[in-house]
């Protein structure tokens, strides 16, 4: 799970929501109202098709899911329930896209809270990293709040298909950075230069780095800079020790954090 940078609605599609969060309120009754919401949620499909569009703008690779970053995102999921807050059905601030494993067979209609009912389950357009820590060598997501703990529980996030997926794309990562290198560094001279040569190399870099960012798991190049920049660096890379100075380059962070439509937050 990676941050993702939620983008404004455009202003006819936020009020149609907003009519439609008004057709709710109506209701005034608790059960009606959530059958209210669960009717216009089923039966208004172009708008479903309006929001889906637009959460892909701003989702990880092709339009990956934003829990598991696995799958395609092929469903609208809400962040607190239906069931729970039938009036944030048309929130736009309450929609993710998520993929039919972690929407329907793993969220569902949890949603756990605190004792003081703070939500526990993390929403990705807020930094995890301060809840979860991804363990590169092993792709298993480890629990440092117990935010982190409730989204590993909730969302499946340590599946074994998942955790395999992790390590591969770590392995993936590390030799397509290592063709990304040297390119970097003749494009930056060509650039500095003002040579021609920029524009023969971008193109190559461009598909170099589109590569790494359509592929599924976001969230291990996210981790792998943020922790090339943390205590401990020597160790997690130490097989990869290459690696880190391509890791720690501002040329890396710009055109990835562009590229992923996220940061690091940690500048």
């Amino acid at each position: 799970m990676i941050r993702l940078d939620r983008v404004p609605l455009a202003e006819r599609l936020q009020d149609r929501l907003t009519s439609l969060t008004g057709d709710i309120r109506e209701v005034r009754s608790g059960k009606t109202r959530i059958v209210r919401a669960r009717e216009l949620w089923r039966s208004r499909s172009a708008v479903k098709h309006d929001l889906r569009a637009a959460l892909g703008t701003f989702a990880a690779g092709r339009d990956r899911c934003m829990y598991c970053g696995d799958n395609e995102g092929t469903d609208i999921d809400h962040y607190r329930p239906v069931s729970l807050k039938p009036l944030l059905t048309f929130a736009w601030l309450n929609h993710l896209l998520a993929c039919s494993r972690c929407n329907s067979h793993h969220k569902r209609d949890e949603f756990p809270v605190d004792g003081d009912g703070e939500p526990l389950l993390l929403d990705p357009t807020v930094d995890p990293a301060e809840h979860l820590f991804l363990a590169l060598n092993v792709g298993l997501y480890l629990a440092l709040t117990p935010r982190g703990d409730a989204t590993i529980r909730v969302c499946g996030l340590n599946r074994d298909v998942l955790a395999r997926g992790r390590r591969t794309a770590f392995d993936t990562v590390t030799l397509l950075l290592r063709q990304w290198a040297p390119a970097a560094n003749r494009f930056a001279v060509a650039f500095r230069d003002g040579t021609e040569d920029a524009l023969i190399i971008e193109p190559e870099l461009m598909m170099i780095e589109r590569t790494i960012c359509e592929q599924p798991f976001a969230d291990v190049l996210y981790a792998m800079v943020r922790q090339a920049n943390g205590a401990g660096a020597d160790e997690v890379f130490s097989d990869r020790e290459d690696l880190l100075p391509v890791l720690r380059s501002p040329m890396l962070r710009d055109r990835f954090e562009i590229a992923m439509r996220t940061d690091w937050g940690d500048r």
